[in-house]
């Protein structure tokens, strides 16, 4: 039994919550254990997957929140910043699964974060879950 770790950036609150759901029903249809945490934004969700790695309590992360595009180039920053952090841990060898969802509007975002439709929640699980299993494989 995997030990998963959900850290969410819970800006949009409806919006994760829909997110979490898909990301929870996917961990507890594996048959693993999971454990959430929140962090201000998607810029901090890589730093507290790291934190959480150097403990060895976890085995699998999932990184979920929701940037949606504003008027500055702010969302540039924290959509390409967070998922450049969180691909130099996956290089790393830290099975992540990225559900961050970078959107233009609420509407692309709702679709992609509720479970019965697009369910990128649940599909952030299945990506940690695969990237353990690699790893696993690998490591002999």
């Amino acid at each position: 039994m995997a030990r998963i770790l959900i850290v969410e950036s819970r800006f949009y609150g409806h919006l994760n919550d829909l997110l979490l759901k898909g990301a929870r029903d996917a961990v507890a249809a594996a048959g693993h254990q999971f454990e959430t945490i929140t962090v201000p934004g998607a810029l901090e969700v890589p730093g507290a997957i790291a934190m959480a790695a150097e403990t060895g309590r976890y085995d699998a992360f999932v990184a979920l929140g929701i940037v949606i595009r504003g008027e500055t180039y702010h969302f540039e920053i924290v959509s390409n910043e967070s998922a450049r952090g969180l691909m130099a841990l996956t290089m790393d060898g830290i099975p992540i699964g990225n559900g961050i969802l970078t959107v233009e509007n609420e509407e692309q975002a709702l679709v992609r974060a509720d479970p019965a439709q697009k369910d990128k929640g649940g599909e952030a699980v299945n990506a940690a879950l695969a990237m353990l299993a690699l790893r696993d494989r690998f490591a002999g």
